[in-house]
């Protein structure tokens, strides 16, 4: 394959693998206590291994993007909206960067770890994306939203346990999951049909 025809596929890719990001978010989601579960950083973490920390950050931007519409338009859930109505700005920064951050880490761990072997960079792929989406949420939501988190669990001291089993600790279980068990997949059927990382990539 050409350089032309490599970055034709590229394109192509990251074009699928963008429509899938937004179709996920925006339609395929399973609440689950006051927020849901997406299967969104599937696609984020692919392009992250297929095209470097790049390629995860715009899929990162993406999914920020198409969660900070639903959260503006009130489809994210009562909680996003009172988290809005408290601190506007610092709540779509968040909801952008913690997708951006997770493409870039997801990216990086994979060009880092494929050095032992490639599966292991795929599952390790896998494994600190939702860790750096799910943590940049938790700390803004323990420091700056920090207030409303007490009003909404109320409590005192153990605020940081309560909120991490309340709020946080099912749906980051699930979708840690689902990342570490499917990724792995797909990535052997990529490679059974020729799609194979850009040499970027690692």
């Amino acid at each position: 394959m050409n350089k032309k025809q490599g970055n034709t596929q590229k394109l192509a890719v990251l074009a699928v693998l963008t429509a899938i990001v937004i179709i996920l978010q925006a339609a395929v989601v399973i609440p689950l206590g006051p927020f849901t579960v997406t299967l969104t950083m599937l696609p984020i973490i692919i392009g992250a291994i297929m095209y470097g920390p790049l390629g995860g950050a715009v899929l990162g931007t993406v999914f920020g993007a198409v969660v900070s519409i639903q959260v503006l338009t009130g489809a994210a859930g009562a909680f996003s909206t009172a988290m809005l109505e408290y601190q506007p700005a610092a709540t779509i920064l968040i909801c952008l960067l913690k997708g951006i951050a997770a493409g870039l880490a997801a990216g990086a761990f994979f060009c880092l770890f494929r050095k032992v072997s490639f599966y292991f960079g795929v599952v390790m792929a896998a494994v600190i994306a939702p860790v750096v989406n799910t943590g940049i949420f938790s700390v803004g939501c323990l420091t700056i939203f920090r207030s409303l988190i007490q009003d909404a669990l109320g409590t005192g001291s153990n605020l940081l346990l309560v909120f991490l089993t309340t709020f946080i600790g099912l749906n980051f279980l699930v979708e840690f999951g689902i990342n570490v068990a499917l990724t792995p997949v797909v990535m052997r059927i990529f490679r059974a049909v020729k799609l194979e990382p850009a040499k970027a990539a690692g």
